[in-house]
């Protein structure tokens, strides 16, 4: 009952064997690993392969058994293999044309993962005979884990996020003196009481992990002795690393559970628009090796490179797309995610013409009735032709807002006409996303993972990149940073803007890169986050500014700022003059149906009094501070008060 391929490995039959191929049904099974009473459903799509293997291994990694999917509907090769269980390690060998010149690779001597599995037995390493055609790869790479169908989980009434807080798993614990040392740097991390208290005095109530599916290491960084510190290098879109959650799957569940008793959501940081096999040169994993041509995007038999790591999924074929969309489903319905962040998001959008805001994945995801009540946030952009598309996606999605980054940046640096644009984003950004109708989709955010630390831009104009091994030719070269400025101006201008703020964690609290504005691959103290010796009177400061943000909702409300409810004015107190290039003091007005509030945005050297009139019989309490003063590069916040109920009212923040 064994198969021996002429053109992949043999091997030895075993001392026993346990597992038989039963005749199939006449309709193919669900994609992947399926366990039915007896034994397992599997099934594989491939449309060039001639034929497909499944493989299986003991727990010592020793190979027990291997078969051919004996049945075919289409591109679906599959059967039932008696004697599966629960826990099964297998794998998968994929046979036909070796051609790179047309795309094809099939190599019988690579094991393969099973685009559905959803456990492994280890993590992705980088080894050359990966890259090498011909050459056995069984005892290199994690083995896929058959597991029992849990019941899913109830999907949660989501609200929009007041503050996103954006993470790296392994980083954000690494150093944290509260946190047990065998749990630091892993999933089960985000539960601990240290963590949560952090997260609740900061008015989290979203965070947003960066990736957490099974990656593997560029194959350069072996050389530097390098590790990936972010991720973004995926194999498997729906097992998690066992680096990160050394508990599987129940350790995301679990930890999820905790932080929703908190009342935290939890987003998953997603990367759909490439995969670890990189380009042409790369290794053989799983999708190049079960079918190149179906699963990627290519041009004469060559990656096309849209995302810029070497290679571009094609998702625009309805298989890829039912591959996607299971893998979402599989995050929400069995481990509790609320929603997720989707890495180079205009690549998900990409039809053979270009970008489309109605490509088949965006309105799949738009119509699942699971997926479509989530949290979904757009990266959108990517590096191929018209690939940004800030402001295209869908109208229910919320999109990174990079615009905000940079004017907030320019105006605290000065640039001239900056204030105009500042004005803009603060406002909500209404030329981007007036056609969704809501601020609150803009995702705004003075930084993020890729870039300088709030701190770097404030200390740093040319980026020190050194260390990742490439003569600091990486990275981005021309940021916009604002040298001299005070990070909580910019933390300020971050949450009285309308829109959705997002906070990179450690940011609060001064966190320093050394000037590396790429360093995705600095496993090490560059990016784990230094706890003890931590800016506490930022942290403090940044917790009590997000509660007068939360206590001025009802004038920092989910619309744009437009006729009655905004005025502006400088420094002098009389209405802002727009043609002027030099503005570099804002007062932004606000008026509720119950109260007048002024922001006050001084991007001057000096100290400077607010001069803008109140009303008759009333005059301003200052809500961030003791007086009229507004410190040099800093933001205050002034509200309306009768002369009465000043000398009783006090500091709000007090």
């Amino acid at each position: 009952r064994r198969h021996r391929s002429q053109h992949g490995p043999h091997h030895a039959d075993g001392d026993h064997l346990t597992f038989h191929i039963r005749n199939a049904k006449a309709k193919p099974y669900p994609l992947g690993l399926t366990l039915r009473d007896g034994g397992a459903n599997i099934a594989v799509h491939s449309h060039a392969a001639t034929h497909v293997d499944v493989v299986l291994f003991d727990k010592s990694d020793k190979q027990t058994w291997h078969h051919k999917l004996t049945q075919r509907d289409g591109d679906t090769h599959y059967a039932f293999v008696e004697g599966i269980k629960a826990e099964q390690r297998y794998g998968l060998r994929a046979f036909g044309p070796y051609d790179p010149a047309s795309g094809h690779h099939f190599d019988g001597y690579k094991l393969l993962l099973d685009p559905f599995a959803t456990a492994i037995s280890g993590p992705f390493r980088y080894a050359a005979e990966l890259s090498r055609h011909g050459n056995e790869t069984a005892h290199l790479v994690p083995k896929a884990i058959a597991v029992t169908e849990q019941k899913p989980l109830p999907l949660r009434t989501l609200a929009d996020p007041k503050l996103i807080y954006e993470l790296n798993v392994r980083g954000f614990t690494m150093r944290h003196p509260d946190v047990s040392l065998h749990k630091r740097g892993t999933i089960a991390a985000l539960a601990e009481p240290a963590i949560i208290k952090h997260f609740k005095k900061l008015g989290v109530d979203t965070i947003e992990l960066m990736p957490i599916a099974a990656w593997i290491d560029e194959r350069h960084l072996v050389n530097l002795g390098l590790r990936n510190a972010w991720a973004y290098n995926p194999v498997s879109m729906f097992a998690i690393d066992p680096r990160l959650a050394p508990g599987g799957l129940a350790e995301l569940r679990d930890t999820i559970s905790v932080l929703h008793d908190a009342g935290i959501n939890v987003l998953l940081d997603v990367v759909f628009n490439h995969t670890g096999e990189s380009d042409m040169l790369g290794p053989t994993l799983s999708q190049r090796g079960l079918d190149c041509t179906g699963y990627y995007r290519l041009f004469h038999g060559t990656n096309v490179n849209d995302a810029g790591t070497g290679n571009t999924l094609a998702l625009d074929r309805p298989h890829t797309v039912h591959w996607i969309l299971q893998a979402m489903r599989h995050w929400v319905l069995n481990a509790g995610v609320d929603g997720f962040r989707f890495d180079l998001a205009t690549i998900m959008g990409r039809e053979q013409q270009g970008f489309n805001p109605e490509a088949p994945l965006l309105q799949a995801i738009e119509n699942d009735p699971v997926l479509s009540s989530r949290i979904l946030i757009a990266e959108p952009w990517d590096i191929g032709p018209g690939g940004y598309q800030l402001g295209n996606f869908p109208r229910s999605w919320y999109e990174w807002n990079d615009k905000f980054r940079d004017d907030v940046r320019r105006f605290w640096r000065g640039d001239p006409w900056s204030s105009n644009n500042m004005a803009t984003r603060i406002a909500g950004s209404s030329d981007v996303f007036a056609n969704k109708g809501r601020p609150s989709r803009s995702i705004n955010f003075i930084t993020a993972h890729d870039g300088f630390t709030l701190h770097d831009l404030l200390h740093f104009t040319v980026k020190n990149n050194f260390a990742n091994g490439e003569d600091n030719r990486d990275g981005k070269s021309h940021e916009v940073t604002c040298p001299g400025s005070k990070a909580l101006g910019l933390l300020s201008s971050l949450l009285f803007a309308r829109g959705t703020p997002m906070l990179t964690a450690g940011d609060e609290f001064g966190r320093t890169q050394g000037g590396n504005n790429n360093a995705y691959a600095q496993d090490n103290e560059t990016t784990w986050l230094d706890w003890e010796n931590r800016n506490t009177k930022l942290e403090t400061q940044f917790a009590d500014l997000m509660q007068l943000r939360h206590a001025l909702s009802d004038v920092i409300a989910d619309d744009f700022l437009t006729g009655t409810i905004v005025e502006w004015f400088a420094g002098d107190g009389n209405p802002l003059d727009w043609s002027k290039d030099n503005n570099r003091i804002i007062a932004m007005v606000l008026r509720s149906a119950t109260r007048r509030v002024c922001v006050f945005f001084n991007g001057t050297s000096t100290a400077t009094t607010l001069r803008v009139t109140p009303e008759t019989g009333k005059l301003w309490h200052n809500l961030t501070g003791e007086d009229l003063d507004a410190p040099a590069q800093s933001v205050m916040v002034f509200e309306e008060v009768s002369r009465d109920e000043d000398s009783k009212t006090g500091n709000l923040l007090q």
